[in-house]
């Protein structure tokens, strides 16, 4: 898939490859530790490049973030299906809620993404955060069925609770994470 709309895939020189997964990497690393606001210019000072080299494999920095998020979403997608396959119903539920949390308390933009800050999944990449929404709502679905989530419970709801938690677990404060957590698993068993 190209990053540019419109535009048909070309197979990259070495060097240029090279070039746009250093891009990938640093601003991945950015985007995590500092959130979206970080300019262009700046990502590519860092990945030892030229704006330039950063604005020829991705015009904008939305189609940037959108080549990071598309991997993320995709890696988290598959580890919500290992976790489903690997565990019973309720646990695959509440490892991925933790990892999310966890995650999302380490990785800025990911944090920003899932609670539409800087670029909503939602309007810019549908079928990402439709294939997210997808996981979550199967580890869901499973868990209830389980007996291990309340049945009132919405895939949105969830969503919302993993961004709170997140910030909880960003922004300190004086409540222990672990045991705010806590409170959130046993707000939503049965």
């Amino acid at each position: 898939m190209s990053d540019r709309p419109g535009t048909v895939d070309k197979p990259l020189r070495a060097d240029a490859r090279r070039n746009r997964d250093k891009v990938l990497q640093v601003a991945y690393e950015v985007f995590a530790a500092e959130g979206l606001a970080v300019p262009i210019d700046e990502i590519a000072r860092r990945a030892g490049v030229g704006a330039g080299t950063v604005y020829r494999h991705f015009p904008t920095k939305e189609a940037l973030y959108r080549a990071i998020v598309v991997d993320r979403v995709e890696h988290l997608v598959a580890t919500a299906r290992e976790l489903a396959a690997a565990h019973t119903a309720g646990e695959a539920f509440y490892a991925f809620f933790d990892l999310m949390t966890t995650e999302g308390a380490t990785d800025k933009g990911l944090a920003d993404a899932l609670a539409g800050e800087g670029i909503d999944l939602g309007d810019v990449m549908p079928e990402h955060e439709r294939s997210f929404k997808d996981a979550l709502g199967e580890l869901l679905r499973s868990a209830q069925a389980a007996g291990t989530v309340r049945p009132d419970v919405t895939v949105a709801d969830v969503k919302t609770l993993m961004v709170g938690c997140q910030a909880m677990q960003r922004y300190g404060g004086d409540a222990a994470p672990e045991r705010v957590l806590g409170v959130v698993r046993e707000g939503l068993r049965p």
